[in-house]
């Protein structure tokens, strides 16, 4: 092995191991809407039927934001609201469309929603239907998980939602939903800027931190995705963000898990390429040249297991048959842990 290789590994390492650092630093100082996993129980007051029949992509339609704060008075904000996405905006797909909220600064000052603009909300997709809002609850689940693993990851809030459709007379509607923390405020959380380009090479990326969230694709049973590349005229990459500087690995984040054999939604369906049966067969999708780094990766989720197993037996609004099916996926995965042989068939062999 050369002499350059080495010294490229270790500035690599070294450069993970300080933005690990710096986002657990930061991680102290982050927003306060992500500082609490308990469940905020807000009030939407928007006109949802015509939100749901035109689905703006650009466009927002004014709305209203409710919730009560730690001292139980109400706040309110003025927004704007739109539909997002590109499956899930399908009416043929998702009744319900997840949403982005637009905020005022101006009016969230010294407020739960301090410094928050345009958040992304996951929303339940189908309305009258329990196993989307379990869905939901599972996706979110899903992010807290890679949270366990790392700082470098988006961080979430569930809330209890009321939305009411001002176009049917404040017809209410009740569901689950949880924001993902906005880039630009997780590029400053980790201290590291958001990158728009077209496409990256692997030795562009952070290679311990790649094999990382690889192994959690696969713990979660997720195949769409690429941490280098996009569709055609999409920034970089399919489910993931980057974030870093110029000559230094990039960190590849990734985001989107309703495809994932974990959540198993009604619409989930893996890539016929990848000729799997449904999408709760897992995959290894990382990196052959990463390989060297995955005895540590498998090490950090056996570490996690107890902490894992916590979080989803935690997990109040999770109903007790789909938290038993959630906790036995993830127990099928800790079965292929404890054998080398598996290892080496399911994923040693398996990766790109």
């Amino acid at each position: 092995m050369s002499s350059n290789y080495c010294r490229w590994t270790l500035r690599t390492s070294l450069l993970f191991l300080l933005a690990y650092s710096a986002a657990a630093h930061a991680g102290s100082d982050g927003d306060p809407l992500f500082a609490s996993h308990e469940a905020l129980q807000v009030t939407i007051t928007a006109p949802f039927s015509s939100l749901m029949r035109d689905r703006p992509n650009e466009e927002y339609m004014p709305a209203t934001f409710r919730y009560q704060d730690s001292a139980g008075d109400t706040i309110e904000f003025n927004i704007g609201i739109r539909t997002r996405g590109r499956l899930r905006r399908d009416p043929t797909i998702c009744s319900f469309a997840p949403l982005r909220l637009n905020f005022r600064k101006s009016e969230t000052k010294s407020t739960l929603f301090d410094k928050q603009n345009k958040l992304k909300l996951v929303t339940h997709c189908r309305n009258k239907n329990r196993k989307y809002k379990q869905g939901v609850i599972k996706e979110y689940l899903a992010y807290r998980i890679l949270n366990l693993m790392t700082d470098v990851s988006y961080r979430v809030r569930l809330l209890d939602v009321t939305y009411m459709d001002t176009d049917k007379d404040n017809r209410e509607r009740n569901s689950f939903a949880f924001f993902i923390e906005h880039a630009d405020r997780f590029a400053k959380r980790i201290d590291l800027p958001a990158l728009q380009v077209s496409g990256v090479s692997l030795l562009d990326l952070q290679p311990e931190y790649l094999n990382l969230t690889s192994v959690f694709q696969y713990f979660i049973g997720n195949t769409d995705f690429s941490p280098r590349s996009a569709a055609k005229g999409d920034d970089c990459c399919h489910n993931y963000t980057l974030f870093g500087r110029k000559n230094e690995p990039y960190f590849a984040v990734p985001y989107d898990f309703d495809m994932s054999g974990i959540v198993y939604t009604d619409y989930s369906a893996p890539n016929t390429r990848f000729r799997l049966r449904n999408v709760t067969q897992r995959l290894y999708r990382g990196r052959c040249i990463n390989n060297s780094h995955l005895a540590e990766s498998l090490q950090q989720f056996a570490d996690k297991r107890d902490e894992i197993t916590a979080l989803i037996n935690g997990q109040e609004y999770l109903s007790n048959g789909v938290r038993k099916k959630v906790l036995k996926y993830v127990d099928n995965f800790y079965t292929l842990l404890n054998s080398k042989k598996g290892i080496n068939k399911r994923l040693v062999t398996k990766c790109i």
